[in-house]
């Protein structure tokens, strides 16, 4: 039998659930990184194309253009997420080793950050006492504690490859989506730019609406957010090929 949404949630907060639940590991989140991956690559690619149907260039130049950019830029946008989250581990990992320091140094200035820290939450007398004698007790709670609450560092960090390659992976995939009309040598170019304006458009929309279901925002207001915003670049590049090529007569 079903269960109603009431039931489920008042089971995922049984006692031996919870339980369960916080003594797994933090999962990895890569939601960020396919979203952005995908409207990076859709928009490069399609803003490659608009700019080249703008400036009247052939659709042997844009596909080629547009092949070479979705590479070009899905790698540099994957390794450019690796070492941001690469840097990200290494800066956590030096200050978890600078209060490592602090507290085998000065552990009675370190246990009043503690105090003062959990004072300013509301907690006093004995009770806050408690607090700061359980948390002292285990060094690695202690700095784990102090990064969260002194640094405003989460416990868990992505996985930076998996990062990079889903990163990549999204920008290669959704980029390549505007581009395949233009391997239709059959179609005249104003009927593969507008197929490839339509394919753009729909892919801009779903990644908005599925980012929403990840978000629990309104679909269709996430839909037509992420539409304009690559409506808007691809327009940017289309006005940037068609003054280029009235500016320096392009034919």
């Amino acid at each position: 039998m079903k269960q109603s949404p009431q039931e489920k949630l008042e089971h995922e907060h049984r006692p031996e659930v919870i339980a369960e639940r916080l003594s797994q590991p933090p999962k990895s989140q890569n939601v960020s990184d396919a979203v952005l991956g995908g409207i990076d690559g859709c928009v490069t690619t399609f803003a490659v194309v608009s700019g080249a149907f703008g400036a009247g260039f052939s659709p042997t130049v844009a596909l080629v253009l547009g092949f070479a950019n979705l590479f070009a830029d899905g790698f540099s946008m994957g390794v450019s997420n690796y070492e941001a989250n690469k840097a990200q581990q290494e800066f956590t990992d030096n200050l978890r080793r600078i209060e490592k320091e602090h507290i085998e140094q000065i552990p009675q200035g370190e246990r009043e950050e503690i105090r003062q820290i959990f004072q300013n939450k509301g907690f006093s007398g004995t009770v806050l006492e408690e607090i700061v004698d359980t948390i002292s007790q285990d060094k690695n709670l202690w700095i784990d504690t102090m990064l969260t609450e002194e640094h405003g560092l989460q416990k868990g960090s992505p996985n930076a490859v998996r990062a990079a390659l889903t990163t990549f992976i999204a920008f290669v995939l959704v980029g390549a989506i505007p581009l395949i009309p233009f391997l239709v040598p059959a179609m005249e170019m104003n009927t593969q730019f507008l197929f490839s304006a339509i394919l753009a458009g729909i892919m801009f929309f779903l990644i908005g609406s599925l980012k929403s279901l990840f978000l629990f925002k309104p679909i269709l207001r996430s839909g037509f957010s992420t539409l304009l915003t690559g409506g808007a670049a691809a327009s940017l590049a289309f006005l940037t090929g068609y003054i280029l090529r009235e500016l320096f007569g392009i034919a």
